[in-house]
């Protein structure tokens, strides 16, 4: 399977109501996830994350899409052009 790099960058405005289920999403995609920041604004209620992952293009799609339809959830995606093989 042709599998691509992927920078997710979610900001989340309200994270103590939209956290548990963002982490969930997270979770049921661990297996194309590579790695995960998260730094959090408390002064400002918002919390920015960013997560590597490795997976195919419609891989990658749904784990945003998933995200994306989170309320309080803003997300951009940056996908490598190069495809890896592993």
């Amino acid at each position: 399977m042709e599998k691509k790099i992927a920078v997710v960058s979610a900001i989340l405005e309200e994270p103590a109501e939209v956290q548990n289920r963002f982490n969930e999403i997270v979770a049921e995609f661990r297996g194309i996830v590579r790695g995960r920041t998260g730094i959090p604004f408390d002064q400002f209620g918002l919390s920015v994350i960013t997560i590597i992952l490795m997976g195919s293009v419609d891989e990658i799609n749904s784990f945003t899409g998933k995200l994306g339809n989170l309320k309080h959830v803003s997300v951009k995606t940056s996908i490598s052009k190069k495809t890896i093989e592993e």
